[in-house]
């Protein structure tokens, strides 16, 4: 049954039963760096308890993808809660990192890239995050177990966070709304602002280095319409918010129930978001967020309207794991963070090599506030 969440004392969604800890290799170790990794990790993946698979079972874990960068194969997942890592190594440290390991990412279907590079002191894994996320882990002074213990506390929180991507749609929003209201106006508007002040960067132009079908898998995979950063969203009532989708340009949003969506409720059993929408329209997923947004919505009545844009301002509090977009990991990290602010409903939220999450009053209101504090480069570490 889709009904709204019951909360504990402090708002967050009830922990769902821990998933055994699973993990396979697949591809082949390359150089005795990329072995000398893999044979450090998986041993303290085993001292933490993990159950080492020769062969992915089908809900896998995670899957540790050793990456041959003259012929980078995807590993493609039989459950949605497979958290794939494409570790990669590289025989010189590139002049753009991200640039240079990015494109493996898609090449191999993964939720993150652990770049190997040979540093001044030592061997350094580089983190990729598909939101555009880049920190460091560096082997110093030979401390192996430091370093695969660092290397660990990095991958594991992120590969068993849970998604929640899944939407279910139902044709029974009010046909009043059906092309939308004031509030809509709104977040359409902000749209094309947050474009004019170039908080929305360009998509990572992954039809470079995809086929069509590939392509096709990436959006299936991530829950999305494409690579397009920052979202949107307002209250319509005490239950209810609107939403930009997607993947989405958010500069060009148009149609009810395809560009924005009415969030009416959050399936904890799947998990899914519940969207209203009106008939005869085919829609987009909502954005990944949007179970981030519920929670604050749900949590603080005060809260009219949440900007998210990869963009940073100086002197806020910050979540402390990358935990990918759409978990609800990611959503309890900032929840607790608005929640801990001395004014919830007018809060800055830093999401660590991601971005900001901003609430306020409205749309309008939280621009208005934002006006010339907006850093556009995230800071990394």
């Amino acid at each position: 049954m889709s009904t709204q969440p019951e909360h504990d004392a402090v708002g967050t969604v009830p922990t769902a039963p821990v998933r055994e800890k699973t993990f396979s290799v697949i591809g082949k170790a390359d150089s005795p760096r990329q072995q000398w990794f893999i044979d450090g990790l998986k041993k303290e993946m085993a001292a933490r308890d993990h159950v080492f698979y020769e062969e992915p079972i089908p809900d896998i874990l995670l899957v540790l993808n050793m990456v041959d960068t003259e012929n980078p194969q995807p590993y493609r997942r039989k459950a949605q809660g497979t958290f794939v890592t494409a570790v990669v190594e590289l025989d010189e440290m590139p002049e753009q990192i991200m640039h240079a390991g990015y494109p493996y990412m898609l090449y191999a279907l993964a939720n993150l890239v652990l770049l190997l590079l040979p540093g001044k002191n030592g061997t350094e894994a580089h983190f990729l995050t598909l939101e555009q996320g880049h920190y460091t882990v560096k082997h110093e002074d030979g401390n192996d177990a430091k370093f695969f213990a660092e290397i660990y506390e990095r991958i594991q929180p992120l590969a068993s966070s849970r998604l929640v991507i899944n939407n279910e749609f139902r044709t029974d929003l009010e046909e009043e709304l059906w092309n939308g209201d004031h509030i809509t106006e709104q977040i359409i508007k902000a749209g094309r602002t947050l474009d004019e002040l170039n908080l929305l960067p360009a998509p990572f132009p992954m039809d470079q280095f995809l086929s069509p079908k590939e392509m096709r898998h990436v959006k299936r995979l991530y829950g999305i319409g494409g690579l397009s950063y920052g979202n949107l969203s307002a209250r319509l009532d005490d239950n209810r918010f609107w939403m930009s989708a997607s993947g989405v340009d958010k500069s060009k949003l148009e149609e009810i129930g395809r560009d924005i969506m009415l969030v009416t409720g959050f399936d904890e059993e799947r998990p899914a978001m519940i969207i209203s929408v009106p008939p005869n329209v085919e829609p987009r997923r909502v954005s990944v967020d949007a179970i981030e947004h519920w929670m604050v919505y749900q949590e603080h009545p005060q809260v009219g309207a949440i900007i998210h844009v990869h963009a940073w301002v100086d002197g806020i509090p910050s979540t402390e794991m990358n935990y990918p977009c759409g978990t609800i990991e990611l959503a309890e990290a900032v929840a607790e963070l608005v929640r801990q602010e001395p004014d919830p409903g007018h809060a800055i939220i830093g999401l660590r090599n991601h971005g900001i999450t901003v609430t306020g009053e409205s749309i309008d209101e939280i621009l208005s506030r934002l006006e010339g504090k907006i850093i556009p480069q995230v800071p990394m570490s």
